[in-house]
């Protein structure tokens, strides 16, 4: 045994206390809005009043009559007006604006930014703003978006992304038909979830101030400081180390702060006005404007033998992207993989599309892209237990994959333990298994 494994743990297994759960609770603790630099300006958006439509015109002159207001900002003042939030990882391609152009393809989509001296005067410059728009039918169902003769949303002529020339994220094992033919019983089930939103107490927000030394310095309260400066900087057209960024305290965010939504647009009012900029969301806008988790719409086909051996299942999943990525194709890569959930099933079939409808842009949300499809497949393990009158649990246990099963996605699995995890539970809870289940383990082979 070496010296490091003779030393006694000193976290494991122990109690250790938050670095910063001290100043959150004495009320210490500096956000975003605590910073107050002099002089500071207050940025509000005048958003799409339309789901689905082209801009015909947009007059700021109203706004610009009204007192307190120093700038409007328009698509024109954005250098690089491209908000692609997964550039930076090679996903995807440019399709969402910073500031609208020529149309809007979501009620809520930035389209002025009005800059003023107090938070009044920057809400109602931008309720002054006027637009004029040409409406046009908005899509609001997945399978409604993915019809052959359904209106084009994107430029590149679909209603979903393309993974590698493909309309899905696919996901292929075995012979799916093969099993379902060979099935005692096949199971099908719907489930359906609704775009869910973080609520965070603190509503997402940044302060920019314009240094001497010619950077920008942004206070956010972003869960992604790097990736938000990067980010960022791309938008602005600028070097990354012309920005500093401060961060890391955040009020709540549950992944929903991940977006770049409020810094680049903010560094660009600092930059025209040589001022601190102040934009935060209020709750209406943090409801409705910011990334929620996406919709999900799941169907799942299962042949099943009678002992409850699990040979088929196949999965079709839409998950809502809403107008734009954001960070949703990522998110349904990770559900395509996921979705055959921790069972080793040998004839797989997973179809996993992120469709664009007219509704808010999603993003991330605690376990995105994973969180809706175990739900279901969860709850299609306990619907077909009912149905064969078998014992949940041994279910699972059953159909758990093990240490060395090949995984849907063709990779090895290891390091599962879920048949410990499951034992352990139905220990805990009193939950009787017979010897032949209690014995079993994730590192035997079957």
């Amino acid at each position: 045994m070496s010296a490091i494994d003779e030393k006694p743990f000193n976290v494991i297994g122990k109690p250790v206390q938050r670095l910063d759960s001290l100043g959150h609770v004495t009320g210490r603790t500096q956000f975003f809005e605590d910073v107050n630099p002099a002089g500071l300006l207050h940025l509000k958006m005048h958003r799409s009043e339309r789901h689905h439509a082209n801009i015909v015109s947009v007059d700021t002159s109203a706004a610009e009559a009204v007192k307190g207001v120093v700038k409007i900002l328009t698509h024109e003042d954005v250098p690089k007006n491209w908000y692609t939030v997964l550039t930076l990882i090679n996903v995807g391609y440019p399709e969402e604006l910073v500031l609208a152009e020529k149309k809007v393809l979501w009620y809520g989509e930035p389209i002025v930014a009005v800059v003023a001296t107090s938070e009044r005067a920057a809400r109602e410059g931008a309720a002054a703003v006027k637009v004029v728009y040409e409406d046009l039918e908005p899509i609001f169902d997945v399978e409604e978006a993915i019809k052959p003769d359904a209106f084009p949303l994107k430029p590149h002529g679909t209603n979903y992304f393309e993974y590698e020339g493909h309309h899905c994220r696919r996901v292929r094992l075995g012979d799916v038909e093969k099993g379902f033919a060979e099935a005692d019983h096949i199971f099908e089930f719907k489930y359906q979830s609704k775009p869910i939103e973080q609520a965070p107490t603190e509503t997402t927000g940044c302060i920019v101030e314009p240094k001497a030394d010619g950077r920008l310095k942004i206070y956010s309260n972003t869960q992604a400081a790097f990736f938000t400066l990067d980010n960022t900087a791309l938008i602005l057209d600028v070097p990354f180390g012309k920005l500093q960024l401060v961060g890391g305290t955040v009020g709540g965010g549950f992944g929903g702060k991940v977006d770049v939504t409020v810094e680049p647009i903010t560094c660009i009012a600092a930059m025209k006005t040589g001022k601190p900029v102040k934009y935060v969301y209020d709750r209406y806008e943090e409801m409705q404007v910011s990334s929620p988790r996406a919709a999900e719409r799941i169907y799942i086909k299962d042949g099943v033998m009678d002992d409850g051996t699990i040979v088929a299942r196949q999965v079709t999943l839409y998950a809502d992207a809403g107008a734009y990525s954001r960070h949703s194709p990522y998110a349904t890569t990770k559900a395509a993989a996921h979705m055959p959930g921790p069972y080793n099933i040998p004839n797989v079939h997973i179809d996993s599309w992120c469709v664009y409808t007219n509704r808010t842009p999603s993003s991330a949300m605690r376990g995105f892209g994973v969180t809706i499809g175990d739900f279901a497949l969860e709850t299609s393990m306990d619907r077909i237990a009912r149905a064969l009158n078998l014992d949940p649990l041994q279910l699972r246990l059953k159909n758990a994959y093990r240490d060395g099963d090949m995984k849907a996605h063709h990779k090895v699995a290891e390091g599962t333990a879920i048949i410990e995890v499951i034992q352990k539970a139905a220990e805990q809870v009193g939950h009787e298994l017979p010897d032949e289940y209690r014995a079993m383990s994730s590192k035997e082979a079957r």
